[in-house]
């Protein structure tokens, strides 16, 4: 196995320096990926790229999202020569202290994606916490896969095989906050194995979300909306999937 972080980074340049640092204990390298940052944030995060060997910085010209950003450092990853990818966000709101379990279990189980799911302290808003719970009950739906814990969470392990097997069929993937939840439904569509490990989770008080509530409901609406209709000719494969699980325990 061969694995890199890969870093989506939109107005995190301040964070980003920091997780790069709790990130070299690891041995592996990491891709940046600056997703049409302002000139201002673009400083910290050149700042933040030359100050760690290895590190390679992907620039976008314009904002497309975390979906276009993670996608294009997953195409340098495998254009690298890697086999996996380690996502983290650069905001540094999860405990990375969780890579070790993580990577391990990765080497352990090299055709499963290796997912978070958050464990909340006193900081996490209550309503987000509701909507995560709705988001991962239509995922488990349109899956029939109970097993998936969290869909939304931004730590996680993709072997690149199957993630780029999606992309190279132009499937489209949302680009914005829906992208966690479909690309994981459609992995499981695939047939591929979800292994979950909590994460520790911290909103701190000064933290700069790039969530837009209007923006980001109608995305994760049309994502459930499109990821609805595309069960349906799956649902005999994926009842079939179901099956198996069951019997496999």
């Amino acid at each position: 196995m061969k694995c890199c972080f890969v870093i989506p980074c939109y107005r995190h340049g301040a964070t980003l320096g920091a997780v790069l640092a709790r990130l070299r204990c690891y041995g592996i390298p990491s891709i940046v990926v600056d997703d049409g940052n302002a000139a201002e944030e673009k400083a910290l995060i050149e700042a933040a790229v030359a100050s760690e060997p290895g590190c390679v910085l992907v620039t976008r010209k314009k904002n497309g999202g975390k979906g276009r950003a993670l996608n294009d450092g997953a195409r340098k990853a495998w254009e690298m020569g890697y086999t996996h990818m380690f996502q983290i966000d650069a905001d540094g709101q999860h405990d990375d202290s969780a890579c070790k379990e993580f990577l391990a279990l990765a080497v352990e189980n090299q055709d499963a994606v290796i997912c978070g799911y958050p464990v909340y302290d006193s900081t996490v808003p209550g309503a987000r916490k509701k909507g995560r719970e709705f988001s991962n009950i239509w995922a488990r739906i349109v899956t029939l896969n109970p097993e998936l814990k969290d869909v939304l969470c931004g730590f996680r392990i993709y072997p690149l095989a199957p993630y780029m097997a999606l992309l190279s069929r132009h499937i489209i993937l949302d680009s914005h906050m829906g992208f966690d939840t479909d690309i994981l439904v459609r992995l499981s569509w695939k047939g591929c194995r979800f292994i979950f490990r909590g994460v520790k989770v911290t909103y701190p008080e000064d933290g700069i979300s790039n969530f837009r509530i209007f923006r980001d409901n109608a995305h994760i609406s049309l994502t459930y909306t499109r990821l609805a209709a595309g069960m349906i000719p799956r649902l005999p494969r994926l009842i079939l999937q179901a099956k198996a699980r069951k019997r496999h325990g």
